[in-house]
């Protein structure tokens, strides 16, 4: 094994005019940089497992301890936006049972936390949408308005000379 390991040889191939030390050097320059990056992204996928949204499955197979909240008004796009914002692991399932359908987002145990925030947040930003006038009743009273400007009458004439 240790033979192996003192015998390995890596092929390395330089295009060049004229090789001259300066080159080489930065050849080997490049593929330290080249091994190191494929070391630490193999760093990366080993000790990384998916964040966000994710499967009820793929939560629960993290071994972290998963609990759950329904969810009935609130918009699951809404959560989510927040949820990626605090770097909460969660799954939302729909149950069509239950008319309207009912959501249950389940997410890891230690996110407790930062989910109470999310849904702090959610609330208040539901309660800033109902304080605000519609959008539509708005332009409907910009065009009243509007309409009731009275118009210039103006008239177009044009003379024709030969």
């Amino acid at each position: 094994m240790q033979e192996e390991i003192e015998n390995r040889t890596v092929n390395l191939a330089v295009t060049t005019t004229r090789l001259s030390g300066r080159v080489l050097m930065d050849a080997l320059r490049m593929y330290l940089r080249h091994r190191d990056l494929k070391k630490s992204r193999n760093q990366q996928t080993k000790d990384d497992h998916p964040h966000g949204e994710q499967t009820v499955k793929d939560l629960i197979g993290q071994n972290q301890g998963v609990t759950s909240i329904p969810l009935d008004d609130i918009r699951i796009r809404d959560f989510s936006q927040a949820a990626r914002k605090y770097g909460v692991d969660f799954a939302v399932t729909k149950d069509k049972t239950i008319t309207p359908p009912r959501y249950v987002v389940f997410f890891k145990a230690r996110d407790t936390d930062a989910l109470k925030q999310i849904l702090g947040e959610l609330t208040q930003k539901q309660l800033n949408q109902k304080e605000r006038p519609s959008l539509i009743k708005q332009l409907a009273k910009i065009k009243n308005m509007v309409k009731a400007i009275p118009s210039k009458a103006r008239r177009h004439e044009q003379e024709h000379d030969r």
